[in-house]
């Protein structure tokens, strides 16, 4: 056995690494005798083995303080595999746990389903994912920590449903386990495709993680989550005296190589950051920042385009939208408000990018940015380019930091189309009104962040306050405002007239 599988916890050892000490109390009821003698026997062998009665254990304790429900797996009984007792045991917990309103920790561990019971325990995966879909429904945290191996119907199901769900490193993760495949086929599957790094890097999981991690992610998570109610108590602030600079200057400073980016603004968030990695289903786009955060003592949901991560060849593409989409789900499954931050040089204009629904995708993030029932909060941070900015603009408060934008092209592209060459790119910056003054004047931002000495730590402050304005407003009143910001727009020209532009398009 390597050392790595002898390190691996047991159900007893994970909930003692993970709850606070002492607080652990079992939930399990005692299971009735089940199946053929030959069958009994198995289970009895099995219990003797581990000194537990069944493959899950469940029960409630606290981690850093907070009352949670867990279901965590044993595999030194029959593999972990999952049977009629086992199932209801699970659903059970998880049922209990939506009622008593506690957030579920879940730490699977399993061959699948329990062969011995055949298909009568294989359609139980469908009655634990009801369940689960419940507890979700009802706002309240599902966090998944899938352990080695974890494959088959429990992996399909109550595995793969988590709003955060990690990995332990080095694990078997999948849902066709090799031997069955090797047996099938006649050849061995691809190894390394059923790695937690692997699931990781193809944005499966959030993060590939030692047990003895699992309670620091698991006290960040639920201290954003408990605190999504919670004021940002940063008082209001008079106006700011801004500087006089033309749009094309604007551009220039967001171009800035040592202007402060995302990164810069988490880093200066009240709390911890919790990143989150990927779509879920298969994606991963490093343009695009998923994170639990809080900002001012106040959890939320952040969706952000890093600026550094923007290279040529690498621009903001669909499955970076996807990942938004996987963000919405999140901020309005646990109640949290939604920050959304703005700052890119454009979408990606590629074959892959039309093949792979961009548009669509875009288009997507609108509707679900204009119905999503949280407070919501938009910051443009730097550059606001396209549709890759329009996707993350919509919001009840919009703020843009001092030297941000918002174009439907670069002012290069905007030249290019009228006068077909780059070198009135400055002339078209002033006449689009792109940069934040003319964006306050017109009404398309609420507010504008001076940055000072601390630009970060403005727009850190700024965001407080935003979410304090808009959560303390009327919830359906809202959402009706939000939905038509827009409406009634009218475009302000200075040069060139509209006719100029409509003749000198091709």
């Amino acid at each position: 056995m390597s050392a790595a599988a002898t390190a691996r916890p047991t159900a007893a050892g994970l909930i003692e690494l993970v709850l606070d000490p002492g607080s652990f109390v079992g939930w399990d009821e005692p299971i009735l005798p089940f199946g053929s003698a030959a069958y009994r026997a198995e289970l009895e062998a099995a219990r003797a083995a581990t000194g537990l009665d069944e493959a899950v254990v469940t029960g409630e304790g606290r981690v850093g303080g907070h009352r949670v429900a867990v279901v965590v797996g044993e595999f030194r009984f029959l593999g972990g595999s999952i049977g009629v007792a086992a199932a209801a045991r699970v659903t059970a917990a998880i049922a209990r746990a939506t009622r008593e309103r506690l957030p579920v920790l879940a730490a699977p561990v399993s061959g699948g389903t329990r062969m011995q019971e055949g298909t009568v325990a294989f359609v139980q995966m469908a009655t634990i994912t009801a369940a689960v879909v419940e507890h979700r429904e009802a706002g309240l945290p599902y966090l998944v920590y899938l352990r080695h191996p974890t494959t088959g119907g429990v992996f399909a199901s109550w595995g793969s449903l988590g709003h955060v769900t990690v990995a332990e490193p080095g694990a078997l993760i999948g849902f066709l386990g090799p031997r069955v495949y090797e047996a099938l086929h006649g050849e061995a599957f691809p190894s390394g495709v059923q790695l937690a790094e692997n699931l990781y890097a193809h944005g499966l999981v959030d993060a590939a993680l030692a047990p003895g991690r699992l309670r620091g992610l698991a006290i960040d998570v639920l201290d954003a989550w408990q605190a999504r109610a919670d004021g940002a108590a940063a008082g209001p602030r008079p106006p700011a005296e801004l500087g006089e600079e033309d749009d094309w200057a604007t551009v220039a400073r967001s171009r800035e190589a040592g202007r402060p980016g995302l990164r810069s603004v988490l880093r200066r968030a009240t709390g911890r950051a919790v990143p989150l990695s990927g779509s879920g289903r298969g994606e991963t786009d490093p343009n695009l920042t998923l994170a639990i955060a809080r900002f001012g003592g106040r959890g939320v949901v952040v969706l952000g385009q890093d600026r550094r991560s923007q290279l040529p060849g690498r621009e903001l593409g669909p499955g970076a939208l996807r990942v938004a989409a996987r963000g919405f789900r999140l901020a309005a499954e646990l109640r949290l408000p939604l920050v959304t931050v703005i700052d890119t040089s454009g979408a990606a204009l590629s074959r892959e990018a039309e093949e792979g629904g961009l548009a669509g995708e875009i288009a997507r993030c609108l509707a679900a940015l204009l119905t999503i029932p949280v407070p919501t909060v938009s910051v443009i941070l730097g550059q606001g380019t396209g549709g890759g900015a329009l996707a993350l603009l919509p919001a009840d408060r919009i703020i843009a930091a001092e030297h941000a934008w918002l174009s439907p092209l670069p002012p290069e592209g905007a030249s290019a189309i009228v006068h077909r060459d780059v070198d009135h790119a400055p002339q078209l910056a002033r006449a689009q009104r792109i940069g934040a003054r003319h964006l306050l004047e017109d009404g398309i931002v609420d507010a504008i962040v001076p940055e000072g000495e601390d630009p970060a730590g403005e727009v850190v402050q700024a965001i407080a306050r935003a979410l304090d304005e808009v959560a303390a407003s009327d919830p359906v009143a809202r959402l009706a405002r939000r939905r038509h910001r827009f409406a009634g727009l009218t475009p302000v020209f200075s040069a060139p007239e509209p006719s100029a532009i409509r003749e000198d398009c091709p």
